[in-house]
């Protein structure tokens, strides 16, 4: 795979931005006045806010309960947030005011430098939110698990991400196409960059070998290798929860989808249960991050919905789903339905240092995916 960032320079420099910025953030935290922001909200025209989730419909209207700010929320996955915000922003015709946007290679490589968005950090609220999540701004982390059918098996039937790859499992793991779905290739890349000693290791305890390859390293051996095992490739993570976990299933599927659709348990019935103790992960997080629209004629509004984005009344409907907000002070509900708060560490996280390198190697993964697929 292609490398074109280089990730021990950009860390030095977060670092030395980190520090030179601890100062700053002190006193911007004191000069903040939310009431303030309140009141140059109120005098501002109304907001529209983009987020891949439908929740953003919900939170924006209590907001504008809260405040008297009118805010308007639409639906909008991360591809199509990413045309109208570049769009919107070269025909100086900004529409959407506020993005939440899941893509965070395309955030860092094309929003940002291209001076489509603004990061904008609530000075009160910088102590909660850990560094590496300040600049840009991220919002919440969702978890993509692996997920087995609860009413066929007491507990996770596999627990090797190397045996998803064997003929037991052809045809059996059902997951959204990383063709038609960025997040997924992003994953491939992190594993690569950041925990390929950790894929091989998991093939090593499997198998009891060592990993021998032609390809660049264990990530992109196990890619290879899972794709040619021909995965059932959905459209969205609806199709892939009902492969696994629909009532009436009878036939076994493992499911690689986002936590929010543990929901179906409560909702319809379903039986989908969390793939706990899978070696090496049980699952991979990616970010959403928050960004204010550059030629924005309400930024003091879009900042109040920024800001209560980042509380735990403003995340609480995305927190019902699994997202976890990043500010410490904000948890999870205790009845979130996945469990995922009780898995975090099993659960591969996403480091935004790479995200460049993310970006870059888009085109090679889907290429290795696309020529190694087999149904």
């Amino acid at each position: 795979m292609s490398r074109h960032f280089d990730v021990k320079r950009l860390l030095a420099a977060t670092a030395l931005g980190v520090a030179a910025g601890l100062f700053a953030s002190a006193a911007q935290a004191e000069e903040f006045d939310l009431n303030a922001l309140i009141e140059a909200a109120k005098k501002e025209p109304p907001i529209n806010v983009y987020s891949s989730t439908g929740k953003i419909v919900k939170q924006a209207e209590n907001f504008t309960k809260k405040y008297g700010v009118q805010a308007t929320g639409t639906k909008a996955n991360a591809a199509a947030q990413l045309e109208m915000v570049i769009r919107e922003g070269q025909a100086k015709n900004v529409q959407g005011d506020v993005i939440q946007i899941s893509d965070v290679p395309a955030g860092v490589a094309q929003l940002v430098p291209q001076g489509f968005v603004d990061s904008w950090l609530p000075p009160d609220l910088a102590d909660k939110i850990p560094a590496q999540y300040q600049n840009p701004l991220t919002v919440s982390n969702e978890a993509n698990v692996f997920a087995y059918n609860t009413q066929l098996n007491e507990s996770c039937p596999v627990k090797n991400i190397w045996e998803l790859t064997e003929a037991k499992w052809k045809g059996k793991l059902a997951m959204q196409d990383p063709l038609n779905k960025a997040s997924y290739v992003d994953w491939f890349n992190q594993m690569a960059t950041n925990a390929d000693d950790k894929v091989a290791a998991a093939y090593k305890e499997y198998f009891g070998k060592d990993l021998v390859t032609d390809e660049e390293g264990a990530t992109a051996a196990w890619v290879k290798a899972l794709a040619a095992n021909g995965p059932l490739l959905t459209d969205a993570d609806e199709g892939a929860a009902q492969a696994v976990g629909a009532p009436d299933q009878k036939e076994q599927f493992i499911g690689l989808i986002s936590s929010a659709k543990f929901r179906n348990n409560q909702d319809v019935g379903s039986k989908l249960g969390l793939c706990t103790g899978l070696k090496p992960f049980a699952g991979w997080m990616y970010p959403s991050l928050g960004f204010i629209a550059k030629g924005t004629d309400s930024p003091n509004a879009s900042k109040l919905f920024i800001h209560y984005l980042m509380t735990e009344e403003g995340i609480a409907p995305q927190a019902a789903d699994g997202k976890m907000s990043t500010n410490s002070d904000a948890k999870l509900p205790d009845d979130e339905p996945s469990g995922i708060g009780k898995a975090l560490d099993q659960i591969f996280p996403y480091d935004s240092a790479s995200a460049q390198g993310d970006w870059d190697a888009r085109q090679d993964w889907q290429d290795l995916w696309r020529i190694n697929y087999k149904k």
